[in-house]
This record gives structure tokens, sequence and C-alpha cells, in this order.
């Protein structure tokens, strides 16, 4: 499963991460960082998001060995 985490700074000098499950195929940096700009600039998840620090996505494979 593959996962895109993105990481934001915060006005109090923390980092606050979302994670998207499933995320696009050949996603492109640009991309991403205009996603995360619009969510910076259009206070979808808090008002106090206001930098980009990092994304990344990960992925992830699970082999059932008994079940």
């Amino acid at each position: 499963m593959k996962t895109l985490r993105m990481v934001f700074g915060t006005s109090d000098n923390e980092s606050m991460s979302v994670s998207l499950r499933y995320p696009k195929d050949g996603l492109t940096a640009a991309e991403v960082q205009a996603a995360m700009q619009s969510i910076i600039d259009n206070s979808i998840f808090v008002d106090d998001i206001n930098s980009i620090l990092a994304a990344e996505i990960t992925d992830r494979t699970v082999t059932e060995l008994i079940g």
C-alpha cells in the first residue's frame, strides 16, 4: 500500500502531518507542493499551518505467512 505523507510547519514552530492512502501513480513533487500550498492558503485542516516542511511517498508490502 502506498501512502503520501505531507508535513507542515505551524505558527508555534511545531509540525503537523497529513497522510493520504493510495496516491495516484506518477505524482510529482510540483503537484504535491501545489496541493500543500493550497491546503495552507485555504486553511483546509487548521488555521495555524504556515509552511511546507516535507513530503514523501511510502510503499509498504505485507506478505501474509499464516492466516
